[in-house]
């Protein structure tokens, strides 16, 4: 049988019951490349055409964009902005209001993302991620309005690739 006439199938599943397997793949020391669902890391991260490359947490700081499960079985790929304590506050570049957990329930660290069907990772210890969540936290008193010029005007145009 010839190898190019073999096609991949895609396989979705719900997050509640995806991501607690890929949180145990993570704490046994794996890497695991997710496809991003949802819109809340907008506007530079698109649902199901971006990718996050994560590990099992080591360190937390603040800007630092992770997964947590938020309350049993809802799972976020959040950016942290506050630890105070234990408690650790996040907020998706695409959203306006935020979340709240525990450290402990901090269960992945991305170290980079794969965006706009590139194989090369944009890392988010490298220069370009660090000037972009620079520049984007610090707009959060109009990230409204940019979100909805980027939503209502921009999409419509050029589409989100």
């Amino acid at each position: 049988m010839p190898t190019n006439s073999i096609k991949p199938t895609k396989i979705q599943f719900e997050n509640a019951v995806f991501l607690p397997e890929i949180v145990k793949i993570l704490n046994e020391g794996h890497t695991v490349t997710l496809t991003l669902r949802g819109y809340s890391m907008r506007p530079f991260l698109e649902n199901c055409r971006d990718k996050a490359l994560l590990v099992k947490p080591s360190t937390i700081a603040i800007g630092d964009p992770v997964l947590a499960e938020i309350t049993p079985k809802h799972f976020v790929l959040h950016r942290i902005v506050a630890i105070n304590g234990e408690s650790v506050t996040l907020l998706g570049d695409g959203n306006l209001l935020t979340e709240h957990c525990q450290k402990k329930d901090i269960v992945g660290a991305v170290i980079g993302f794969y965006r706009k069907g590139r194989t090369t990772l944009d890392r988010t210890d490298g220069r370009k991620w660090r000037c972009y969540s620079y520049v984007w936290t610090r707009l959060r008193p109009i990230r409204r309005y940019l979100l909805g010029i980027y939503r209502k005007i921009w999409i419509p145009l050029f589409g989100v690739i």
